[in-house]
């Protein structure tokens, strides 16, 4: 799996969301950060991590 460092999670999500891309439902939040996910087109799970503060 392939992890990116975002800036805003919750907007990269919904512009992924409005652009078509397949993102999954769940976005999870911890201590150590926000996590999201997406499917690329070959079906490869992306992960998606924005660091606290």
């Amino acid at each position: 799996m392939v992890n990116y460092r975002v800036e805003d999670l919750h907007a990269l999500v919904a512009a992924l969301k409005a652009e078509g891309c397949n993102v999954l439902d769940k976005i999870d939040d911890f201590e150590y950060g926000k996590f999201a996910w997406v499917i690329d087109p070959e079906g490869n799970k992306v992960e998606l991590w924005q660091p606290p503060g």
